[in-house]
């Protein structure tokens, strides 16, 4: 499915996006391996089993660019000129090994640029788990190319 174009969004639409994904532990591992964060946290199962969590958690950061990924059929897909900013980051529940996760995004706002050439797209993407708890939400914002300038 391709993405929107700005004419495309409406304010206040909400985007259930129907990919999924179950994070398993090697996901986890290689996404920490590649961004260099080794926080026992999120690698080492005896130091997370003596914190409150009882468990290794999934980086956050992770989370939050898998379900962007998630996003990108619905939302972007051949139509964003680029991601400008992802604001108010909020992990309300942890994310475990083995979790499955969704996400909706919900347009906030938008305007086109000073030019009229290009749009400016914010998105609220929620990110829920297997039992319906939000457990990531991020607002990210977009320049959208304009259906006008692609014909």
């Amino acid at each position: 499915m391709a993405g929107l174009y700005y004419e495309e969004f409406t304010v206040g639409e909400t985007i259930e996006h129907e990919r999924r994904r179950t994070i398993s532990e090697s996901d986890n591992q290689r996404f920490c391996d590649m961004t260099m964060n080794q926080q026992p946290l999120h690698l080492d199962a005896e130091f997370a089993a003596d914190t409150e969590f009882g468990g290794r958690l999934v980086n956050g950061l992770y989370t939050m660019s898998l379900a962007t990924g998630i996003s990108i059929p619905e939302t972007t897909d051949g139509t964003i000129v680029a991601n400008l900013s992802y604001d108010d980051v909020e992990h309300p529940k942890p994310v475990f090994h083995g979790d499955t996760i969704r996400a909706q995004s919900t347009v906030t706002e938008k305007r086109e640029t000073s030019d009229g050439e290009r749009g400016i797209v914010t998105m609220c993407v929620e990110v829920f788990n297997q039992d319906d708890d939000l457990v990531c939400s991020f607002d990210r914002t977009i320049l959208s190319l304009k259906r006008a300038l692609e014909e």
